[in-house]
């Protein structure tokens, strides 16, 4: 029996078409694997041919746990649990034995991948290909080669310090890594949409961070709650996120009171984003984000963007804005957060919601619906009285 060592592969792909600014970006990239992994053991990290390689003492570090936690880390196109040997075909063959065996032993068919990052080595891919085939063939007779739906599939990677065997590599979170495109803040409201928003903006880098709106007593403490678990969700993806809770209650009777019904929901999200740049401009955040989807709800027609963005001085980005709700919900349920955006919790932009919203508001009209009222002392209330919390994933919270 011989002794393997375990590795996890993370391979790159976006990363891979940096140019000179690759290393920049590979070094964000550790750092944050670094962190994801820290709980599980003292792992080390080394970047070499377009792969990133988690090593470790195997009684010592949780490479099971360690491998669900990498599919969460953007920046890694695809992850492979492989075992390192040397690079000769004896002990390529034992390794894949003792790796592989048992799983080949309940199968009835297989083939051999290979590849040859190394070309000194002694035998190009094909050759590799056809000499380990036969020797698993004579090892385990049973056996028959399929190469186009194989119950299992050997890969063999020679590369420049060692060789690697490992099975199907998983698919990874792709993206570029968090941290390597600005800081953003995302307007979370506890539904499907914005959990998904963020995710997406962290894909391409994005460090985010979010502000919610509490409207108490319309909207209870578990409303809240919920916003918590859902900025704790998503910062598996995102990595750690300060999350903003502003106290809108004022302000939306305020809009009650004071102007028309049919524009409610317009002027509320106005104030809202009003409210989001001043906290964008203090914490140094260079854009907002938001969950909206064009025509999914009267707030979110071209008309009604149109009248909301006109309050910003900042990028407002809406990653959703072309997909349907099933297309939002898929995404949802991969980054695990539908089942929390559905407990039956109300938020903010369901209180007061107008029979009959105007769909094709004009910008004319909602200026003027506003200016019956100065909601400056209210913001700058909301703004004082605002309260933080930091999420961090895998952390366990008393929610």
């Amino acid at each position: 029996m011989i002794c393997l060592n375990q590795v996890i592969l993370c391979k790159y792909g976006e990363l891979v078409l940096k140019g000179l600014n690759r290393s920049s970006f590979e070094a964000v990239l550790i750092r944050n694997v670094r962190r994801r992994l820290k709980s599980l053991g003292d792992f080390s990290y080394s970047s070499r041919q377009s792969t990133l390689f988690v090593e470790g003492d195997d009684s010592l570090c949780d490479f099971g746990e360690a491998m669900e936690r990498l599919k969460r880390v953007f920046g890694i196109a695809k992850l492979c649990m492989a075992v390192s040997c040397e690079k000769n075909l004896d002990d390529i063959e034992s390794t894949v034995s003792e790796y592989l065996g048992e799983s080949l032993q309940l199968a009835q068919s297989f083939k051999v991948e290979a590849k040859r990052a190394d070309k000194r080595f002694y035998l190009d891919s094909m050759q590799l290909m056809a000499e380990l085939g036969g020797r698993i063939l004579e090892r385990y007779p049973h056996l028959t080669v399929d190469v186009k739906s194989p119950e299992v599939t050997v890969v063999v990677e020679i590369r420049d310090n060692a060789a690697y065997v490992h099975g199907m590599p998983v698919d990874g979170a792709g993206g570029i890594p968090v941290g390597t495109s600005g800081r953003a803040l995302l307007m979370l409201s506890g539904g499907i949409d914005s959990p998904v928003a963020g995710t997406m903006m962290a894909k391409r880098g994005v460090i985010v961070s979010a502000i919610h709106f509490q409207s108490p007593p319309y909207t209870s403490e578990r409303a809240f709650i919920k916003v918590k678990k859902l900025a704790a969700k998503i910062s598996e993806y995102c990595g750690q996120i300060t999350l903003f809770s502003v106290p809108f209650t004022k302000i939306q009777e305020a809009i009650r009171e004071n102007c028309p019904e049919e524009l409610f929901t317009i002027i509320m999200r106005r104030q809202m984003m009003e409210i989001s740049q001043r906290l964008c401009e203090a914490y140094g955040f260079s854009a907002i984000v938001t969950g909206e989807s064009i025509g999914q709800v009267a707030s979110q027609t071209m008309a009604a963007m149109v009248a909301t963005d006109s309050v910003c001085r900042l990028p407002v980005f809406r990653p959703c804005i072309g997909l349907d709700k099933k297309e939002i919900i898929d995404i949802s349920y991969k980054i695990d957060t539908f089942d929390i955006s559905i407990e039956p919790y109300e938020d903010c932009c369901t209180v007061f919601t107008p029979k009959h919203p105007k769909t094709k508001p004009t910008l004319a009209e909602v200026e003027r619906a506003e200016s019956g009222f100065d909601f400056e002392p209210l913001i700058k209330e909301a703004l004082d009285g605002i309260t933080q919390v930091t999420l961090r994933p895998y952390e366990e919270y008393d929610f």
